[in-house]
């Protein structure tokens, strides 16, 4: 079950950030006559990302678990897909991603949608320079951060070089197994969260 939530995670997430970057008239390359993001390649955009998904988890206090999952590549972008190990209550959910939004804003991140769903809330934004970025809580209640690049030099792609903050993982990461008193707390804090897309 939770493989195949993950699947369809990572299918609609393509289908998203590919109409956000096409809106943007930033999917194709060189290689479809579209013009690249010029001086980066896809793993300059890697790294981009690497850096957009570090400096939001930073600002989640207290600190949250998190581990690597994958990278995708297109015929001119790159998305890096992470997942939090973390137990964040259904209570604290609003307010981890009021955090995260309050954070995207102050960066000057366009927010492009943000679903209140009971079960699956999400926000996507986009950075100045094209990058898409969303987090979203899935199966079992498991947050998700991905971000996907705008068009870019095609080039290989090497793994991240940081490493993750919790236990590593063989294969596929569990559901969210590791308790935090703030995150995990069955009450909600009072405090800014979301605000719903129209």
């Amino acid at each position: 079950m939770r493989h195949m939530m993950q699947t369809i995670r990572l299918a609609c997430a393509t289908a998203v950030a590919g109409a956000l970057l096409a809106g943007c008239g930033l999917v194709g390359g060189a290689e479809n006559g579209k013009r690249a993001v010029a001086g980066m390649d896809m793993q300059g955009a890697a790294e981009r990302a690497d850096g957009m998904f570090y400096a939001t988890v930073g600002e989640i206090k207290p600190e949250i678990e998190w581990v690597h999952y994958t990278t995708t590549t297109g015929s001119c972008d790159v998305t890096r897909y992470w997942t939090v190990m973390t137990v964040v209550s259904e209570q604290r959910r609003g307010n981890f991603l009021g955090v995260v939004e309050r954070f995207w804003k102050a960066n000057d991140y366009r927010i492009d949608m943000v679903n209140p769903s009971k079960e699956m809330p999400e926000i996507i934004a986009t950075s100045k320079d094209g990058f898409g970025i969303s987090v979203m809580f899935g199966y079992k209640g498991q947050a998700f951060f991905e971000v996907t690049s705008p068009c870019v030099d095609k080039s290989k792609v090497a793994p991240p070089t940081k490493a993750a903050n919790g236990r590593t993982y063989e294969g596929e990461p569990p559901t969210p197994n590791v308790h935090s008193d703030f995150w995990s707390a069955g009450s909600p804090v009072p405090g800014p969260t979301p605000t719903p897309s129209p």
